[in-house]
């Protein structure tokens, strides 16, 4: 295995207790009375019942298992073992196991690895794109997991906001593009509340502009659909962001606004 990947995928089976027992995902919670989908993801994707729907990057599986509750029939895949075995606890407490199924397996080898299944949607969620160290390859995988007619959804961070200081927005601390050697992060800290601290505290990053996403989406043989850019964050990327309202932080009230997030949707034309 890449080291780097080996590196990031040992610092996020650390991270799985410390998010499954945070308040930030609140597993209980989603257990005992469910979660809707995103605002705006109801509008981008339509009824999602009956369709064959595979989350990349799913982590421990919640909005993979959100989209099951939908109706859809569900493939979760990511590459920490730890990550996978709670999505398949949670599935089963949640009675969704009959909906779903969780698979072992690095991003830029999924579509080898879930062969010879091929979806109607392709689902990438927000903290997605900065653990790949090519976007073409990717977009690759994507599309050769999709069925003629199959779609692309993915929402996550802008690269301008990933490439800014995270106390500091004034100042540029990681490239715009992507690069060949990926920005090393040390820290014992995850995003989300917990006191546990990391022992694989080093992680590695890549960003990807927006014009690269967009050529590596094209360049698979997809259709762009749509490409929106969006003045909120799915989370408090920035110490000085407010929440505007549930699920989306946004500059304060007078100060310019950032992209701070994009959605964009992909379709595979037809056979």
């Amino acid at each position: 295995m890449d080291p780097y990947v080996a590196a990031n995928r040992d610092n996020w089976d650390e991270r799985v207790p410390i998010h499954t027992a945070s308040r930030f995902y609140d597993v209980q919670g989603w257990l005992a009375q469910g979660r809707s989908l995103r605002r705006g993801e109801v509008e981008a994707l339509g009824d999602v019942a009956g369709l064959d729907l595979v989350h990349l990057q799913c982590h421990f599986g919640l909005d993979t298992l959100t989209l099951a509750r939908h109706g859809a029939q569900v493939t979760g895949l990511d590459f920490s073992g730890a990550a996978i075995t709670e999505a398949r606890s949670i599935a089963e407490r949640a009675g969704l196991s009959h909906r779903s199924r969780f698979v072992e397996a690095d991003v830029l080898e999924a579509a080898a690895a879930l062969a010879p299944e091929t979806y109607d949607l392709a689902y990438v969620s927000p903290g997605s794109l900065c653990w790949l160290p090519s976007i073409e390859r990717w977009a690759g995988q994507v599309a050769a997991l999709l069925r003629p007619g199959g779609r692309l959804y993915l929402h996550d961070d802008h690269p301008l906001s990933w490439a800014l200081s995270d106390t500091d927005p004034l100042r540029i601390d990681r490239s715009y593009f992507e690069e060949p050697d990926p920005d090393a992060e040390e820290d014992d800290v995850t995003y989300t509340d917990g006191d546990d601290r990391l022992a694989n505290t080093r992680c590695y990053v890549w960003n990807h502009s927006i014009g690269e996403i967009v050529t590596a989406v094209l360049d698979s043989g997809l259709e762009l659909v749509s490409l929106t850019e969006h003045d909120w964050a799915a989370w408090p990327r920035f110490p000085s962001l407010v929440s505007a309202e549930t699920g989306r932080w946004k500059a304060p009230a007078g100060h310019p606004r950032l992209a701070l997030s994009f959605t964009l949707l992909a379709r595979r034309g037809p056979a």
